[in-house]
C-alpha cells in the first residue's frame, strides 16, 4: 500500500513525478487519498500521460508500450501516443557490457570474436546493441542486457502489482480486470529479459516464413540466431546491411523495375507475409513498426526484433476472417454476432443494443470508397463499441489491432497510392477454402466420412436406448429456465393472496350466519369475535396489496 509516511526511495520518485504532471487520480491513490468504488480512473491528456510514463525510466516505458497494445482498454488517442514511445536512455559504458558479455559467453571472447564495435548501434530500456565480427569472418549484431536491469524490473514490477490491486477495487477495475492486466505485463516484461526466448521466437518466424504460397520466400529476411553463442542475456545474431523500410531510396532501375513498381511489389509482399502470419500461421509479429522493417541493399525485406509475439487459435483465425468480411460488407449484426464469439464467457450482453452501436458506427462508411477506408481504424471503433458495452475480449485482440494498425501506417507511408482492399481480396477466397477444406483437402474429406460413419453406426443404439427409456419411465429431463424463480415465486403470492382472501370470506360468511340465528348472548359474542378478525385480516391483506404488491 501506498503512503507518503512510509515509502521507499522509488515510491518517492514514482510521487515526485506524478505531483509534478498534476495527475491527481494517481496522486489520490498513491497518498491514500479517497478514490471511491464507483470513481473512473481519470487519466492525464495522452501526451501528460507519455511524459509521466518516460520521466518514471524504462520499466514504465514498457508498460505504456504494453498499453499500447491494448485498445480494447483505451481510446483511440491514447493508443496513438503510446505506440511509439520510447525511453530516453544512454547507452550503457562499453566497460560494463564487455563484462556482461564474457560472463554469457562459454569461452573467452577473444576466442570468439575478431573484432567488437564499442559504440552501441542501438540502446533500449532493456538492452543495447553492437555490431561485432566472428572469427570465421562473418558480421553478427550482438544484443546485450543492459546490467542491472533485474533488480530495477523487480521493483517496478511490485509497484505497478500494488498499484493494480488499488484500481481493481474500483467498478473499472472489476470490469477490465485490471489485475491481470499487470499480471500479463509482469509476464510480458519478464520474458523480455530472456533472450533465449525471442530467439526461440525469431527462429519459429524464420521457419514459417520460410514457405508460402502467397509471395516469394526468398525476398523476405529474419535474421538467422547463432545459438551456441546465445544465452538468457545476450543474444547473437546475423547482421543485415540494410536501413529502415520508409528511409529507403529505391534504385531508378533494379532488375528491369522502376521505382514505383519496386514500391508495391515491397508493399504486397509485407502485407502477404503478415496475413500469412495473422490468418494461416497464428503466430504473428506485433511490433512491424517502421524501426523494425528494413529495407536490406540486395532488395530483399527484412523483419526484426522478435521480441514482442502474438498468437492466435484457429478459432479465433476463423472469427477474425469473418469480421473483416462484415467489416467490408457493413454488416452491423454480424460485427455484433462475432464479438460475443470472441468475448470471454459470462458476459450479459444486449445483443440489439450491441448491434445498434457497430450500425451507428458502421452508418459514417456507407458513402466512403472502400479503397479509402483505413480497415485499422474501423477495427479500433470495433474494439471501442465493445468497451462501451463492457465486453472483455482477449488480451491477443489488441496486439492483433495494433499489428494491423502499424503494418497499414508504414505501407500507406512508403506507397500512399495502396489500396489495401485491392491487396486482401485476392487472398480471402484462399482463406475460406483453407478454412473450409484445411491445409490437407483430402484429409479433410476423410476425417469427415469417418465422423459420418461414426454418427451413423451410433445414432440408431443412441436412438434405441431413448426409446427404451422413454417407454419404461426412466427418461429424466434437467431443464434450466432463466428467470423461472422469480415467476415461481409471483405465482406463490397470487396462490397465498387468493388462499387468504377465501379465508376472510369464509368468516365474514360463517359470523352473518352465526349472527342471524344467534339464540344466546355466547353466540352473539362469537359472531362479533369473527367479524373483528375477518375485518383485521381483509384491512391487513389491503393494506399488504396496497404497498408491497404481494403477501408476505
Amino acid at each position: 500500500m501506498f503512503s507518503l509516511t512510509q515509502t521507499t526511495s522509488r515510491q518517492r520518485e514514482i510521487i515526485e513525478v506524478v505531483f509534478g504532471n498534476g495527475w491527481d487520480y494517481m496522486r489520490g491513490l498513491l497518498t491514500g487519498g479517497k478514490t471511491g468504488k464507483t470513481d473512473e480512473p481519470n487519466l492525464p491528456p495522452p501526451a501528460v500521460l507519455r511524459k509521466v510514463l518516460v520521466e518514471l525510466g524504462p520499466v514504465y516505458v514498457k508498460l505504456g508500450q504494453l498499453l499500447s497494445t491494448r485498445p480494447d482498454l483505451l481510446p483511440g488517442e491514447y493508443v496513438e501516443a503510446l505506440t511509439d514511445l520510447q525511453a530516453n536512455v544512454p547507452a550503457v559504458g562499453w566497460s560494463e557490457v564487455e563484462i556482461q558479455i564474457r560472463q554469457q559467453l562459454r569461452q573467452p571472447l577473444e576466442d570468439v570474436f575478431s573484432s567488437i564495435n564499442p559504440q552501441a548501434v542501438a540502446a533500449g530500456s532493456i538492452a543495447q546493441t553492437h555490431r561485432a565480427t566472428l572469427k570465421t569472418g562473418q558480421d553478427v549484431a550482438l544484443k546485450v542486457q543492459r546490467p542491472g536491469i533485474e533488480v530495477i524490473v523487480a521493483q517496478d514490477i511490485a509497484l505497478i502489482r500494488s498499484l493494480a490491486e488499488l484500481v481493481s477495487r474500483t467498478n473499472f477495475g472489476e470490469d477490465y480486470d485490471i489485475v491481470g492486466l499487470a499480471e500479463e505485463f509482469a509476464t510480458a516484461l519478464q520474458a523480455e529479459l530472456d533472450f533465449s526466448q525471442e530467439a526461440g521466437y525469431t527462429d519459429q518466424l524464420r521457419r514459417n516464413l520460410s514457405t508460402s504460397r502467397w509471395f516469394d520466400p526468398t525476398q523476405i529476411v529474419v535474421p538467422e540466431i547463432y545459438w551456441d553463442l546465445t544465452s538468457k542475456k545476450l543474444m547473437v545474431m546475423e547482421w543485415l546491411d540494410g536501413v529502415p523500410l520508409l528511409l529507403a531510396k529505391l534504385p531508378a532501375m533494379r532488375d528491369g523495375k522502376d521505382a514505383d513498381t519496386q514500391r508495391k511489389e515491397l508493399t504486397t509482399l509485407l502485407f502477404r507475409a503478415f496475413l500469412q502470419q495473422l490468418y494461416i500461421d497464428g503466430f504473428f509479429h506485433a511490433d512491424p513498426h517502421p524501426g523494425n522493417l528494413f529495407y536490406l541493399s540486395d532488395g530483399r525485406l527484412a523483419l526484426l526484433d522478435c521480441g514482442m509475439v502474438g498468437r492466435l487459435d484457429p478459432r479465433t483465425q476463423q472469427i477474425l476472417t469473418e469480421m473483416l468480411l462484415a467489416i467490408v460488407d457493413l454488416d452491423a449484426q454480424r460485427c455484433a454476432q462475432l464479438t460475443l464469439e470472441l468475448a470471454e464467457s459470462g458476459q450479459p450482453v444486449s445483443l440489439s443494443r450491441l448491434a445498434n452501436d457497430y450500425d451507428r458506427m458502421l452508418r459514417k462508411y456507407y458513402n466512403i470508397s472502400l479503397s479509402q477506408i483505413n480497415f485499422s481504424q474501423v477495427f479500433y471503433e470495433v474494439l471501442q463499441v465493445a468497451r462501451n458495452n463492457k465486453i472483455r475480449l482477449p488480451s491477443n485482440m489488441g496486439l492483433y489491432a495494433k499489428t494491423l494498425a502499424n503494418l497499414e501506417g508504414v505501407a500507406r507511408s512508403f506507397d500512399p497510392e495502396i489500396n489495401l482492399l485491392d491487396e486482401i481480396k485476392p487472398l480471402m477466397t484462399d482463406l475460406f477454402r483453407r478454412q473450409l477444406l484445411g491445409d490437407n483437402p483430402l484429409q479433410t474429406v476423410l476425417r469427415t466420412a469417418l465422423d459420418l460413419k461414426s454418427l451413423s453406426l451410433q445414432s440408431p443404439r443412441q436412438l434405441e436406448l431413448l426409446l427404451d427409456r422413454v417407454t419404461s419411465e426412466t427418461l429424466r429431463w434437467n431443464i434450466t429456465i432463466r428467470d423461472l424463480d422469480p415467476l415461481r415465486r409471483s405465482m406463490d403470492d397470487s396462490a397465498n393472496r387468493l388462499s387468504f382472501s377465501v379465508v376472510v370470506g369464509s368468516l365474514i360468511i360463517g359470523a352473518a350466519i352465526i349472527s342471524s340465528n344467534a339464540q344466546t348472548s355466547q353466540l352473539s359474542l362469537i359472531s362479533n369475535v369473527l367479524f373483528a378478525t375477518a375485518s383485521f385480516l381483509g384491512l391487513w391483506l389491503a393494506i399488504s396489496i396496497l404497498r408491497s404488491g404481494r403477501l408476505r
